[in-house]
């Protein structure tokens, strides 16, 4: 009768022992996925807020003028037909001599 007990608590512990502490299973499981649930929701985010930019600049484009120029000018290079074009260019740095002795 003893025997009956003894036998479901040992396996009642191996069966504990193995949730909490296998690899496959368990605790450290657990905190695998946690880990990777939290770096997901970190990029989820990071995606959301590229995403509000991204809309905001669309609905920008689509209703104001002053952007579309701004674009034109900043990606195209397109100027007003009044205006002049001054490209500054920066000179080089005059190069070194080596001498040898």
């Amino acid at each position: 009768m003893i025997t009956l007990p003894l036998i479901l608590i040992s396996l009642s512990v191996a069966l504990n022992v193995q949730l909490w502490l296998s690899d496959t299973q368990g605790l450290p499981k657990v905190r695998l996925l946690q880990a990777a649930l939290q770096e997901q929701q970190n990029e989820n985010a990071q995606l959301e807020e590229r995403n509000q930019a991204l809309a905001a600049e669309v609905s920008n484009l689509k209703e104001g003028v002053a952007a579309i120029e701004e674009l034109a000018r900043t990606e195209l290079g397109m100027i007003r037909k009044d205006e002049t074009f001054f490209r500054v260019l920066e000179s080089p740095p005059p190069a070194l001599s080596v001498t040898r002795e």
